[in-house]
């Protein structure tokens, strides 16, 4: 058990992203996975999020990324990991990081990801993860 471990697993998504990987982004997802999303940035009370995608579903979520992919141009993408902290018993971990993701729409409009995210994770027999997700926030 190792931040090493944690940061590694980071790294791999910001890949996945980077090089538009639907398979490689939804590999590191936990069976039980559920991400909500605030409505913006701003958001921080959850009694205004949502669930956009339910339970993890291989292929529903790897069409819905792929989607996200074939309609729009990936400006930058640039995450800067803030804090990584493990369990006691090694089998369970959270990071923080910053996140600067630009996409454009083949009509020119832009989604732009800023602000923090924390990303959960479990230990599952020799891989970790990915159990929870934030929707991105700033504080």
């Amino acid at each position: 058990m190792s931040h090493a471990e944690i940061e590694e697993i980071v790294n791999r998504e910001t890949r996945a992203w980077d090089t538009q990987d639907a398979e490689l982004l939804t590999s590191m997802f936990h069976p039980d996975m559920v991400w909500v999303w605030p409505p913006h940035a701003q958001a921080h009370n959850p009694i205004d999020w949502m669930i956009e995608f339910g339970r993890f579903d291989h292929d529903r979520w790897k069409a819905s990324w792929q989607e996200l992919f074939d309609s729009h141009r990936l400006v930058h993408n640039h995450r800067v990991i803030r804090k990584i902290t493990l369990s006691r018993e090694g089998d369970g971990a959270f990071a923080v990081v910053d996140i600067d993701t630009l996409w454009e729409a083949q009509d020119g409009s832009q989604m732009h990801w800023l602000g923090r995210v924390c990303k959960v994770y479990a230990k599952v027999g020799a891989d970790w993860k990915m159990t929870m997700h934030t929707g991105v926030l700033e504080y």
